[in-house]
């Protein structure tokens, strides 16, 4: 029930953060939105507020807007052939249509930002000056064979001597499946173990690449910061996290990056139940990284996303004139297929990843 209850929350936030997006800056260039829908139909209950039918509707996962004069699916090639009404998304210039349908993407990346600058707000960084003692160590890895508890401070790594989590991290990253002799001290207890740290790649200063752990993270206390340091902190977070998800996706595209390191719903529900187990922090936490994971995915071009319709308006704008309706369903039907043909690939990868975990 957790799992659901956390899953149905993650993804109805998203996707309405999504929609709020379309909807505000609809309404900033004075378009008209005929409905703004919370959840997808069949329409529950509602309440028409001068041009928007705001309402329920019976699947909650989400909503839509309904924006007049947006070309999709349920608008006739026949209305092409009127002369566009003043309030319609057809009447405005390149930018505003552009900025209309980017506009729910930005929104799932602002809303990450402002999480993730409150968090910092509220919380702090992270400090791990000073020596380096053992916060945590994760159970079955190497540390952990070797009897590394939490609260012992490494000392040295091979002879040499370690001051800072930071010379440890280097020197143990620098190392996946070589052998090193770790020295650490218990209160007055000095002791001594051979660990290999294993391969595992993560992410460094935005980019991934394969490095040696040994299954240990740092004690630290939390340091509070003043709104422009939380500022700075959450835009630095967005960067890397966005300069990570293109990365992974060029390597996809390069192959060198297996498909099957892709998450799909199967596996966010998972994560989304073990997060809200964790605590509203955690929960909050994997929402924001869901969240810019969609704003950026979303303005790929793609066929069917914004990203796609960016397109779509891009290449309007430079042949001044609409691309004829029959067009753009094909190539958005084309997108469609192979983005369910993926997801498909990608839940039966999550069933199997959890079968066998």
């Amino acid at each position: 029930m957790i799992t659901l209850l956390a899953t149905v929350f993650v993804l109805g936030v998203l996707i309405f953060v999504h929609e709020v997006g379309h909807f505000l800056v609809a309404k900033l260039f004075k378009i008209k939105v005929e409905r703004f829908s919370i959840g997808y139909p069949p329409r529950i209950a509602g309440k028409k507020i001068g041009e928007t039918d705001y309402c329920i509707s019976a699947v909650p996962f989400g909503g839509y807007v309904k924006i007049a004069g947006m070309v999709d699916e349920s608008l006739d090639e026949e209305k092409l052939k009127e002369e566009p009404k003043p309030w319609e998304f057809r009447s405005r210039s390149s930018i505003q249509k552009i900025l209309v349908v980017m506009g729910g993407p930005l929104m799932n990346i602002g809303l990450a930002f402002i999480i993730y600058f409150v968090a910092t707000l509220n919380y702090g960084i992270p400090d791990i000056s000073g020596p380096a003692y053992v916060g945590s160590v994760v159970p079955g890895n190497p540390a952990a064979e070797a009897g590394i508890l939490p609260g012992d401070k490494i000392v040295a790594v091979n002879g040499r001597k370690v001051n800072t989590w930071d010379e440890l991290a280097e020197i143990i990253h620098s190392s996946p499946g070589k052998p090193c002799k770790l020295n650490w001290m218990r209160h007055d207890s000095l002791f001594t173990a051979k660990v290999t740290p294993i391969k595992q790649k993560i992410v460094d200063n935005g980019d991934i690449r394969e490095v040696g752990l040994i299954g240990i993270s740092p004690k630290f206390r939390m340091k509070k910061v003043g709104i422009g340091t939380a500022f700075v902190n959450a835009g630095k977070t967005i960067y890397d996290l966005t300069h990570l998800v293109i990365i992974s996706i060029v390597k996809l595209i390069e192959g060198k990056e297996s498909i099957r390191s892709l998450a799909g719903p199967v596996f966010i529900a998972k994560m989304a139940g073990e997060s809200a187990r964790s605590g509203w922090g955690s929960l909050i936490g994997f929402l924001a990284f869901l969240s810019l994971d969609l704003g950026i995915l979303n303005l790929f071009p793609i066929p069917a996303l914004d990203g796609g319709h960016v397109m779509f308006l891009g290449v309007e704008a430079i042949i001044r004139k609409e691309i004829p309706l029959k067009v753009k369903l094909i190539i958005q039907q084309i997108g469609m297929f192979l983005l369910i043909a993926l997801m498909i690939f990608i839940v039966y990868n999550d069933i199997i990843r959890l079968v066998h975990k």
